[in-house]
């Protein structure tokens, strides 16, 4: 492949030429990938590497934005994990979960989007769903009233967790628990 092919490549961003070359920006000692979306360098800047190693040895450091110093790089998978996960531990603290959420670096719409794309629903579904589960937990497990409950599990309201609870489990909290208390 020649340097103009290479370019060329670079230019069009082409993700077919990823891991068959590199080129470094020698006014930013930074090297990508050929698909990296980062502002076009001119062209007497640019040197091209066949391996990452080779890059590095010249003294170039991996972007940022196109990490080619991975071997698969997706970064809306990552972002989604990372949302999933936030979700996961602070469905219970609507304050500390919309911090958390801030920390992420990423638009109300871009969380949506992203979060429906990678795992088919959206995130107030999934937040329904996380607690429920943690609330069947607590009124099978547990002593603690139905409100006690309802604001363990992420609820801001009586009513609500009620016809939450009863929508998506088909019985009342006070009926699942005497159903399946492990105290009875």
């Amino acid at each position: 492949m020649t340097e103009e092919e290479k370019w060329e490549a670079v230019l069009a961003c082409d993700a077919s030429y990823n891991n068959k070359f590199f080129y470094g920006v020698k006014t930013t000692g930074i090297f990508c990938r050929p698909s990296c979306k980062s502002k076009n360098p001119k062209r007497e800047n640019i040197i091209f590497f066949t391996a990452e190693e080779q890059a590095r040895k010249s003294g170039f450091r991996p972007c940022k934005r196109c990490r080619p110093d991975l071997l698969e790089f997706r970064p809306h998978r990552e972002n989604a994990e990372k949302i999933r996960l936030t979700y996961d531990r602070y469905f219970g603290d609507h304050v500390q979960l919309k911090k958390e959420l801030e920390k992420l670096c990423l638009g109300r719409n871009q969380i949506i989007q992203l979060f429906q794309h990678h795992y088919k629903k959206t995130p107030v579904k999934y937040l329904k769903e996380l607690r429920i589960a943690n609330a069947k937990i607590l009124l099978s497990d547990t002593q603690n009233t139905i409100l006690q409950v309802a604001l363990q599990s992420g609820f801001n309201s009586i009513s609500t967790f009620y016809a939450q609870f009863d929508r998506l489990v088909g019985i009342s909290p006070n009926a699942y628990r005497k159903k399946f208390s492990v105290r009875r």
